[in-house]
């Protein structure tokens, strides 16, 4: 509910504070008074684009504030989902400054113009008699229909279904269009794959090779170079091992002498030892070098074998050779798993589908009923607003693919006149009649949800008479459940609404202003017996405002 509305430095209001209560409000005044600059600066707090031109004093900032009290919105939801702190009276401001920028605040925390409109239209419902195209347009129709079905629950599932079905529907096609193309290299996959299978690969495997290849094929050179290095370590006299043994023997004499030198003993021990570690290999490897023409032959065919691989799959080692023969391995796999992946994709597609066929009879089902209070409902309001002998015909008819909010094509008819055909409403209601529907939907909405604040832009416009009298009594009806400001024209209207507000122009210091203040019952009376008779108040006039009053 709009508590209360203040607006600074906007066309023609230099300071303007105004609270609201809940039930009817009407704001009236002559035309060009400034009805529709109040409803400007309103638009926004609203998240409407700011006009330069439309500072009063271009030297000053423009703010625009409006005070919701939330109570019974259940918002918190929506203030979460945009990252905005919730308060159960929120703020929402909109400042202009006079370089042209435009900020947007909630509760004092600056926010997006987007973010800022997303809110405000929970807060608030605008309604002109040229602001009706929502009426005409499919999706809204259904909003209302759906509304009355209480269908949101059922609609929820039924679009995560549906989200789902697309998914699982796309994977199947996806995986079945290129099951051909996987099918079809899956030979040539398997050959590659086992090329490399046959290497038996190894990380580091080509230097390993290699090392085996330079040692097979120097097997006399190695031989030849082992033998002097034997004869070199354990020779007669002349041998390492010797002349280690002898320096050993010398160093354990110092020891003996001293103890200073232990360390020297210990160290030509551990050189000894390791002479004689070093014989005992090098006897070992040249007892085991012979010439093995079979094995050089048998490296050399696996280095090449992995060098044709090399060159083959365009890689430098057996590393990469491994990692592809992986990819080729997965590859293969899928493919083998092509048929059952595909038959379990469209096990679920069916139960999906399933799910939706249901999903989509439930909304229909609960349409159908809606329908007949809709027409009901909307027919006996239209009928005490003037248009005794319209009638509204909406009918369901079935899709054959799932559409966003189920299986069904909403049709929206009207005839004004008995005897004239049913027609699509966007072909054959006047503005006026349009309005009108309008107000009537959402007095049925507002039995059944909690609606924002509407206001009412001169909608009523064209009519009088009794017709405006039904028109305020829908009005009065609906300010019962929520929050109504109606700006109007007409008497019968203003003397039915609960607060009653004129606005007018003020001449102040050579400047135009326009005003707005609350009336009491009997600036009331006045008010709308010059909205009777004109600018002459006659005492007819009066004793009608007060019939009109009571």
């Amino acid at each position: 509910m709009l508590k209360q509305l203040s607006i600074k430095n906007f066309a023609l209001i230099e300071e303007l504070e105004v609270s609201f209560s809940s039930g009817m409000t009407c704001i009236t005044g002559e035309t060009g008074a400034g009805k529709s600059i109040l409803l400007g600066g309103l638009s926004l707090v609203l998240g409407k684009r700011a006009d330069l031109s439309s500072l009063l004093d271009p030297n000053k900032k423009c703010v625009v504030e409006a005070t919701f009290q939330l109570d019974d919105y259940n918002l918190k939801a929506v203030f979460e989902s945009l990252d905005v702190d919730y308060e159960a009276y929120t703020v929402l401001r909109r400042e202009i400054l006079p370089q042209g920028k435009s900020r947007a605040f909630i509760n004092d925390s600056p926010v997006t113009l987007n973010v800022l409109e997303q809110i405000s239209n929970y807060l608030i419902d605008l309604h002109s008699q040229n602001d009706t195209l929502s009426l005409l347009q499919n999706e809204y129709q259904f909003q209302v229909l759906d509304t009355l079905a209480n269908n949101q629950s059922r609609l929820n599932a039924y679009q995560k279904t549906r989200k789902e079905y697309i998914e699982v529907t796309q994977k199947f096609e996806a995986l079945k269009n290129n099951a051909d193309q996987a099918k079809a290299s899956f030979e040539l996959d398997d050959f590659l794959y086992q090329e490399l299978l046959k290497l038996n690969l190894k990380e580091g495997m080509e230097e390993t090779l290699e090392q085996q290849h330079s040692a097979l094929s120097n097997v006399d050179f190695l031989q030849s170079s082992f033998a002097e290095i034997i004869q070199t370590l354990e020779g007669e006299d002349l041998g390492l091992l010797d002349q280690l043994l002898k320096l050993r023997s010398l160093a354990s004499g110092l020891t003996v002498k001293s103890g200073q030198f232990a360390s020297l003993e210990e160290r030509f021990n551990a050189v000894f030892v390791e002479a004689e570690d070093l014989l005992s290999e090098c006897k070992h490897q040249f007892e085991n070098l012979e010439s093995n023409p079979e094995e050089l032959a048998g490296v050399q065919a696996k280095l090449d074998a992995l060098n044709t691989q090399l060159q083959k799959h365009k890689v430098r080692s057996s590393a990469d050779l491994i990692r592809i023969q992986s990819q080729l391995e997965v590859r293969l796999n899928q493919t083998l798993n092509l048929d059952e992946e595909l038959h379990r994709l469209s096990s679920v597609q069916k139960e999906l589908k399933k799910a939706l066929t249901k999903g989509a009879a439930e909304l229909t089902t609960a349409r159908q009923g809606a329908i007949q209070i809709l027409t009901k409902e909307l027919g006996d309001l239209v009928a005490r607003m003037g248009m005794q002998e319209a009638a509204f015909e909406i009918t369901l008819e079935p899709s054959e693919s799932f559409l966003t909010n189920g299986l069904d094509f909403l049709h929206f008819k009207f005839k004004s006149n008995k005897g004239s055909d049913f027609k699509p409403l966007k072909k054959i209601a006047s503005g006026g009649e349009l309005s009108r529907i309008m107000l009537a939907i959402k007095a049925i909405l507002s039995n059944y949800i909690q609606l924002p604040t509407l206001i009412f832009d001169e909608i009523d416009t064209g009519v009088s008479g009794k017709i405006s009298d039904s028109i305020a009594e829908v009005m009065v009806a609906m300010g019962q459940r929520l929050q109504i400001i109606n700006i109007t024209h007409l008497p019968q209207v203003a003397a039915k609404s609960h607060y009653h507000f004129k606005v007018f122009k003020q001449q102040l210091d050579d400047k135009t202003l326009t005003r707005l203040v609350p009336l009491d019952k009997e600036a009331r009376v006045e008010e709308i017996a010059m909205m009777l008779s004109g600018n002459e108040v006659s005492a007819t006039a009066i004793a009608h405002a007060k019939q009109l009053m009571n």
